[in-house]
């Protein structure tokens, strides 16, 4: 089975987005991965189609209604979905390179994508909803979130890379940042290319490549690296 994306959002204009080009595109236009939009107000309340009230408890902005929500996601979604269904919202767990792979690994995901103050807690409790966050910082809502992590998932399906070892010497593959890449031309501006990469001796390239790994971990992202004893 293809891995298949179903996203439930406000705005399902911005998708495919970027998701549909590149690599990407080109594997979504080849059925290697499906993406399907539902949209979350077609299930509002009301002439207006209404989707969120107002924080119960008072305070500023608007909650998405567990009920429109639910009602949106039992119409779309079979209830033996073995798909996994994340919500993008910046409360949630860190989104990271082992968990996107697992996702890939999977049949697919169900992304539902916040807005507004965020979702009525009931209904994350309700329908099961995992929170996923992409970072430490708020978006407007989480349809960007939600390109991210599939571009993350995307990536790593068989059949959508040129190789599939393109994948496994990146940056948070190994726990460490990816170490430094060169091409031509040999010299710019004045600066070469590291003499041990033209030199054709692949246990010293490999042995420089991990050196750079973990000295650039070290400077920029200590807390990857494991506690010293």
């Amino acid at each position: 089975m293809a891995f298949r994306a179903s996203v439930f959002t406000l705005f399902p204009e911005m998708f495919p987005g970027p998701l549909g080009l590149s690599l990407a595109g080109d594997a979504l236009s080849r059925g290697v991965w499906g993406l399907e939009t539902h949209d979350i107000r077609q299930h509002g309340l009301g002439r207006h189609r209404a989707v969120d009230d107002t924080p119960a408890g008072g305070g500023p902005g608007m909650v998405i209604r567990a009920d429109v929500l639910a009602a949106s996601l039992d119409a779309a979604l079979p209830a033996d979905d073995p798909r996994s269904r994340l919500l993008m919202s910046p409360r949630g767990k860190p989104l990271t390179q082992s968990r996107a792979r697992s996702l890939a690994a999977g049949p697919g995901v169900v992304i539902i994508c916040g807005r507004f103050e965020g979702v009525d807690e009931r209904v994350i409790d309700a329908r099961g909803l995992e929170e996923v966050s992409i970072g430490d910082y708020v978006l407007s809502g989480g349809e960007i979130a939600a390109l991210a992590l599939l571009d993350a998932c995307v990536r790593l399906i068989p059949g959508v890379m040129g190789k599939a070892e393109s994948g496994g010497e990146e940056s948070y593959e190994n726990g460490l940042l990816e170490y430094p890449q060169y091409t031509r031309p040999r010299e710019f501006e004045g600066r070469t290319i590291p003499e041990i990469l033209l030199s054709g001796d692949h246990a010293k390239i490999a042995a420089w490549r991990r050196a750079e790994s973990e000295r650039l971990t070290r400077a920029r992202r200590p807390d990857l690296l494991p506690p010293k004893p």
